[in-house]
């Protein structure tokens, strides 16, 4: 008898029904020589420090430095404490019910560094001893799941992955429960999270939030031209920006008087855009932000459930290739998306037996090769499932289509002494952008198509005008340029030896980066105005503290992701990272306890029920400390947070000022007081409008 274990139920029926384990047990499929069973992800993790004896924050007590590291079966916070999940230990008792009675496992968890991890932790803290094989496979197809079992690996050629994932385990539990504890004993009062990755990311939504907030706005003038020849129409700009609306004026009515404008520069160039890889699920994850404005986390979800529906390959994969070998299957793929109609046109403009091979790269493909449809056409998508559905089927028409070529003009005029410039774009051969039929990026400029123009053209001016114009601040992160900075953290470097090293790495992974995202979120450091992520007051008071502490530094955290990286590859030692990870755990609780966090000048307020305690303004609520009272007042409401002002002014005064941009459970936005009445309940009272006049 051979035990399986899936990483979640859906995947086990799949696995059973293929191989005739066909008759239900409680927690395990059984039949035709198998047991398959299932983890519920992670069953097994790293014990708390209660687990070794250390309660509440103890500054004494820091760093802490498990030593051996022990598993625990996993916790759900009750009141103030956490338990053992009921649920966990009862899957986790049918596992080793089924692997005593078996000879040997199957480990069908997810083919990745999380998967890995999830049945190593169950293995350990089973004490088991059974000899293993692994089915290592990218998408549930029956003809996947099949030739996986005709090539099962050898346990131990994942030795590296499961030394990664512990490695990265053990480091986030170091950093995160030490620094964690330090920066919140330093605080004084709250509780503060910091993470090996959560802080540097949050760092850098920080950074750029206050880069936008202080950055001084300008005002500039330029003057526009417009021009008609051969029935186009087309406009130039001045290469003069004006400070002085005045001066621009003053220019636009000599330039008005004189009326032509006369060619003096003209340069043409041959452009080719090659078509862009597959999608990796950073990728994938920005596209959906920009086309959809889906969450990073939306996506992935998406994503794994049309996984789990075995219309799409593994979706938590790092890499834009395929290998050689499933080359042959690409043409099938495209064929069956002539059955899909929102595909149908596009699969028409694809060149048969020219498909690009630039997807095909051996070296390249990671643990999963990039993301691909599979040979399963879709039926019953829900709307969201088949918006990422046709973007990564498109993706793939457009990785198989040639480079897009475009002749790009660049003109210079001359008008009354003032230099113009246009440019202009003519399409040669259409590409890979003819797929969609767009022709330039969203976020580029557009280009004009221009007429026949030669140098010594004298060209009349139809209509011109000043352009009022303001200089840019950095744009404010939404999740599409959040992953991309996560993903180019090395780029970002100021140093430049370490940049050149780091080029390439992120922070990080394709897998974790939206549960990062998420946990910001979670931790009232970050919230979304519109498609922007802001920082909340909570955010910028952690950044505030940390933001020259080595816990913030972005180049120490891709570091760490190399080193992972090289110790799945077994190119590093994981003994030696860990003790890396002890040393800086050290470092940074020293640093933090020496840190304090800039609070708000709490104001003494006498609470407005029992008239007799003072009340405790903390981050999320504010509450009296007298339990028979129980007086509260949360500090977010309707999605709007609550300032020590407004606190104020509503239990001295009864009202706050006018709350703007509350939202409703239905998700309309609205302005309204908080008030307060005699017995210190609270309720909206919404702004007089005036009546529209008829």
């Amino acid at each position: 008898m051979k035990a399986i274990i899936a990483e979640k139920p859906s995947v086990a029926r799949e696995i059973a029904t293929l191989l005739g384990a066909t008759e239900k047990r409680d927690g395990y499929l059984i039949g035709n020589g198998y047991e398959v069973t299932w983890a519920l992800g992670h069953l097994v993790g790293l014990a708390m420090p209660e687990d070794y004896g250390v309660s509440g924050f103890q500054r004494e007590a820091l760093p802490i430095l498990p030593n051996p590291f022990l598993l625990t079966v996993r916790k759900i916070k009750k009141d103030k404490s956490y338990v053992p999940d009921n649920g966990a230990l009862k899957q986790l008792n049918i596992i080793e019910q089924v692997i005593g009675r078996c000879d040997s496992i199957i480990v069908a968890t997810d083919a990745g560094r999380e998967g890995e991890l999830i049945f190593r932790y169950i293995y350990e803290y089973l004490k088991c001893r059974k000899p293993f094989e692994r089915l290592w496979i990218s998408s549930l197809t029956e003809k996947a799941i099949k030739q996986g079992f005709d090539n099962l690996k050898a346990g131990s050629d994942f030795d590296g992955l499961y030394r990664a994932g512990q490695g990265r385990s053990k480091a986030d539990w170091l950093v995160g429960i030490n620094a964690s504890q330090a920066l919140s004993i330093s605080a004084g009062r709250g509780v503060y999270s910091l993470g090996r990755v959560q802080t540097p990311t949050l760092a850098l939504i920080c950074k750029r939030y206050l880069e936008n907030k202080d950055f001084a706005v300008k005002k500039y003038f330029q003057i526009q031209l417009e021009h008609r020849k051969e029935f186009t129409d087309f406009k130039s700009l001045s290469k003069t920006k004006w400070d002085d609306r005045k001066l621009a004026d003053d220019t636009l009515k000599s330039i008005q008087r004189n009326g032509t404008a006369t060619v003096t520069a003209m340069e043409t160039k041959t452009v080719t855009e090659q078509p862009p890889l597959l999608f990796d699920l950073t990728g994938l994850q920005k596209e959906a932000n920009k086309r959809a404005s889906y969450t990073a986390e939306e996506t992935l979800n998406i994503a794994q459930s049309l996984y789990e529906k075995k219309f799409i390959t593994y979706p938590r994969t790092g890499s834009k290739y395929i290998p050689e070998d499933m080359w042959s299957e690409i043409p099938a793929l495209v064929r069956n998306l002539e059955a899909r109609a929102s595909c149908k046109k596009a699969v028409g403009k694809v060149k048969w037996g020219r498909f690009n091979k630039r997807i095909v790269n051996d070296v390249k493909v990671t643990d999963h090769h990039g993301l691909l449809i599979t040979e399963k056409i879709p039926s019953e998508l829900t709307a969201h499932e088949n918006v990422i559905y046709d973007m990564i089927a498109h993706r793939l028409l457009e990785a198989l289509s040639s480079a897009c070529t475009k002749e790009i003009t660049d003109i210079g005029l001359q008008a009354f002494h003032y230099d113009f410039t246009l440019k202009g774009c003519k399409i040669i051969e259409a590409g890979w952008r003819g797929i969609k039929g767009k022709f330039t990026d969203e976020d580029s400029d557009p280009v004009q198509e221009l007429p026949e123009l030669k140098v010594g053209d004298e060209l009349k001016i139809k209509v011109a005008s000043v352009l009022e114009k303001k200089t840019k601040p950095p744009v404010l992160y939404t999740e599409a340029g959040l992953l991309s900075a996560m993903e180019n953290a090395g780029k970002e470097i100021d140093n430049e030896d370490e940049r050149k090293a780091l080029k390439d790495i992120g922070i990080g992974t394709p897998a974790t980066r939206a549960s990062i995202i998420e946990t910001l979120f979670k931790r009232d450091y970050i919230r979304r105005e519109k498609k922007s992520l802001i920082p909340t007051h909570k955010g910028l008071q952690v950044y505030g503290a940390v933001k020259d502490k080595k816990i913030a530094d972005v180049a120490m955290t891709a570091e760490w992701e190399m080193a992972l990286q090289k110790i799945e590859n077994n190119d590093a030692n994981a003994d030696a990272f860990h003790r890396d990870m002890e040393t800086y755990a050290t470092f940074i609780t020293r640093e933090l306890l020496d840190t304090g966090i800039a609070h708000e000048k709490q104001p003494e307020l006498t609470c407005p029920k029992c008239k007799s305690r003072q009340l405790l303004v903390w981050n999320k609520v504010v509450k009296c400390p007298d339990e028979a009272c129980n007086w509260l007042q949360f500090r977010t409401v309707c999605g709007v947070p609550l300032s020590v002002a407004d606190i104020e002014n509503l239990v001295t005064k009864g009202k706050t000022n006018l709350i703007k941009g509350m939202k409703s459970n239905s998700g309309n936005k609205f302005n309204a007081y908080i008030v307060m009445n005699d017995k210190a309940e609270t309720s909206f009272e919404f702004e007089n409008r005036k009546p529209k006049r008829k």
